[in-house]
């Protein structure tokens, strides 16, 4: 079963996530294998971390609440709330896997967060920029509520436009990087 997780940050912790950031890899890298994408989420200012993404392959749901609550940045408050929800991997495939690299260009996490029927379910027509897209599900995986992409876009906006905008109640752009080890 695969997960989304979205730790934001507290206001104020970035002394305390840069205190953990060796603890937070070595407790990542027990979940190398089953990780498809990571990394950080910045203010517009594309430098201001504000948190943390992990898509991750993981047996079970409570596997999967371990994985977000047991982190170590979450252990010691420097996150202010953890978004955990069932996903689908649309592209199959992971980050490490996406034919733009690591480097080059924007990164974007976008979040779109609905209700009612599913909608963004068929990839959107530049697929060559996705590096990870699929729905936000319910526990059960039976009910949509929303989508995460991944991707890199000249600008938020265009990175905006990779979901329909009616169909969501709310649509968050953060400025994203490709995480783990430096």
């Amino acid at each position: 079963m695969e997960y989304f997780c979205y730790h934001r940050d507290r206001p104020g912790s970035l002394a305390l996530r840069e205190e953990l950031t060796e603890e937070h890899w070595s407790y990542m890298d027990r979940y190398a294998k089953e990780l498809i994408a990571r990394g950080p989420t910045f203010a517009a200012d594309g430098e201001t971390p504000t948190g943390s993404v992990h898509i991750v392959d993981l047996p079970d749901p409570a596997a999967a609440r371990a994985f977000a609550f047991d982190e170590p940045n979450y252990q010691a408050g420097a996150f202010r709330d953890v978004l955990l929800r069932r996903w689908r991997n649309v592209l199959g495939r992971t980050m490490w896997d996406f034919p733009g690299g690591r480097s080059g260009g924007d990164r974007y996490l976008v979040l779109g967060l609905g209700e009612g029927p599913a909608a963004d379910l068929d990839l959107p027509p530049d697929q060559d920029e996705l590096i990870a897209y699929g729905p936000l599900l319910s526990d059960d995986g039976d009910t949509w509520l929303g989508t995460a992409v991944l991707l890199r876009a000249p600008d938020p906006d265009t990175a905006r436009a990779a979901l329909t905008p009616d169909r969501y109640a709310d649509i968050e752009v953060h400025h994203w990087e490709f995480g783990g080890r430096r």
